[in-house]
């Protein structure tokens, strides 16, 4: 949590998931076995976002929490809001002139 929370203040939907996260911890601690892989699902994506939103680019650190902690992406990979900063994704992977 420790690492997670570097990013603290930085993204509300990132700082929402962190607090959904802790939650998963408290809440039925009796059912926490049978949990598990959706808590350590939730621990990946916040220390993903969190990684992204300190170091990573802006474009892709909104779109990583616009659609894996906000809840706003469909089931198959590519899916993104509308919104998205698709022309900046796609841009870090041009190659650049010479």
């Amino acid at each position: 949590m420790d690492e997670v929370e570097q990013a603290s203040g930085a993204d509300a939907r990132l700082d929402a998931s962190v607090a959904k996260l802790k939650d998963q911890f408290v809440h039925d601690p009796a059912t926490l076995e049978q949990r598990a892989r959706r808590v350590v699902e939730s621990m990946a994506l916040c220390l993903q976002g969190s990684l992204l939103v300190r170091n990573g680019a802006p474009a892709v650190a909104d779109a990583f929490c616009a659609s894996r902690l906000a809840g706003n992406a469909g089931l198959e990979y590519g899916t993104l809001p509308a919104g998205v900063d698709f022309e900046g994704i796609i841009a870090r992977g041009r190659p650049q002139q010479i």
